[in-house]
């Protein structure tokens, strides 16, 4: 899976059999956060959604950057997968 930054747009995009599936986000002060989960229904893939959110979160981590997580989607998805809890910043808690 391909993930694009589009920093004009504010957004992470893979496309999908023609399809753009995307996660909007704002940054500030070396955090990133992931405000709307974008995926149309036709994209029907077990198990896309939650391989597009580690791809994102992947591509923030190397950045060295932190994470917070606006969007229900995302923060549910850090709440199952606590190896990402290090990437919040001090004093958020999920």
């Amino acid at each position: 899976m391909e993930i694009n930054d589009n920093s004009f747009l504010r957004q992470f995009e893979v496309k999908v059999d023609g399809h753009l599936a995307k996660i909007e986000y704002s940054s500030q002060e070396r955090k990133v956060f992931l405000t709307k989960l974008v995926i149309p229904e036709e994209i029907t893939q077990e198990g896309f959604k939650e391989t597009f959110i580690k791809g994102v979160l992947n591509h923030i981590q190397e950045q060295n950057l932190r994470v917070v997580p606006t969007s229900p989607h995302i923060a549910g998805f850090l709440r199952k997968n606590r190896q990402y809890k290090e990437m919040l910043p001090v004093g958020i808690r999920i």
